[in-house]
């Protein structure tokens, strides 16, 4: 039996499978390095580290999640799953 989440997520893997990237930006606020992964995307890979105060930019389906992971120690934390629609920006010109 699926949850309200299960549904959720399958309608906007279905949604980001079908639609054009989004480019997007994130800002580390914090001063320890961070791991940001999408991970809720079939068939689809990305992972980077992101520094302090740095930002990364990159292109996502709609449908996708970027979960940060904060850096303590030996350890790494989950601190946030962001819905990428939310850090969605125009995109630069091309030069």
């Amino acid at each position: 039996m699926l949850n309200n989440q299960q549904i959720t997520d399958a309608s906007t893997t279905t949604q980001s499978l079908s639609s054009d990237p989004i480019y997007c930006k994130y800002l580390n606020p914090t001063n320890h390095i961070q791991i940001t992964r999408i991970s809720n995307i079939p068939n689809w890979y990305f992972e980077r580290v992101v520094f302090p105060q740095q930002q990364l930019a990159f292109t996502a389906p709609p449908g996708a999640r970027l979960e940060v992971h904060t850096s303590e120690l030996a350890s790494s934390i989950l601190s946030d799953r962001i819905p990428c629609i939310r850090l969605q920006v125009d995109k630069p010109p091309k030069i």
